[in-house]
């Protein structure tokens, strides 16, 4: 899929409005009672950019990425400020903070994820774009460093060890991500409100499957 590896500016979507979507089919008995039903088994992300008044610089840097993205052809990266690392936001990232498998003694490869969880029920949410120096890892507890033990790809959010995990130890690890969008329209409207500020109400995005 047509994607730039590249941050939509973070100035620009920090007190941006949205969250997670989810579909469910609901169908009503006659006896009064409800069958539901997900095609989706993940959640899918929208959010809205357009705050209000922005100063001059900051339109024409909106309107600079809009361009280079051709609109809603190329997908990106987007900063979720209200979810963007594995622990609390509060908290500094550890390697701790998430299990992301556990080890066989053969398999190499383990796929960033984050788990939300209440009560007895969770979800686990796949993270394939982890930011760039961001990523720490620990085997049963024990910190790894990355280059001689353990490589990340970015583009992927794939954990590739150089030594397999021994069977049946944890493997955790800790990072900042990103959520991997494209614009929900292909027209981006602004005024200008002042000779330093101009007015872009709509910036919508929605996330994208890559």
């Amino acid at each position: 899929m047509a994607f730039h590896d590249i941050r939509f500016p973070a100035n620009l979507s920090f007190g941006s409005v949205g969250g997670p979507e989810r579909r469910t089919e609901i169908v009503t008995l006659t006896n009064g009672f409800e069958e539901r039903n997900t095609p989706w088994e993940h959640s899918r992300r929208r959010y809205d950019a357009g705050v209000g008044l922005r100063s001059l610089d900051d339109v024409e840097t909106l309107i600079a990425f809009f361009e280079a993205r051709r609109g809603q052809m190329f997908g990106f990266r987007w900063k979720d400020w209200s979810d963007y690392k594995s622990g609390r936001a509060s908290r500094a990232v550890t390697p701790f903070d998430q299990i992301i498998g556990t080890g066989d003694g053969a398999r190499v490869e383990f796929g960033l994820c984050k788990t939300y969880r209440s009560g007895e029920a969770s979800y686990v949410r796949p993270v394939v774009k982890p930011v760039r120096g961001s990523v720490v890892v620990a085997v049963d507890r024990d910190q790894k460093v990355e280059g001689p033990e353990f490589d990340i790809d970015t583009t992927t959010g794939v954990v590739r060890f150089s030594t397999p995990p021994a069977v049946g130890v944890a493997v955790s690890a800790g990072f900042e991500f990103d959520v991997p969008v494209r614009f929900d329209t292909d027209r981006i409207q602004t005024s200008v409100a002042s000779f330093q500020a101009g007015d872009v109400p709509s910036v919508p995005v929605v996330e994208v499957r890559v």
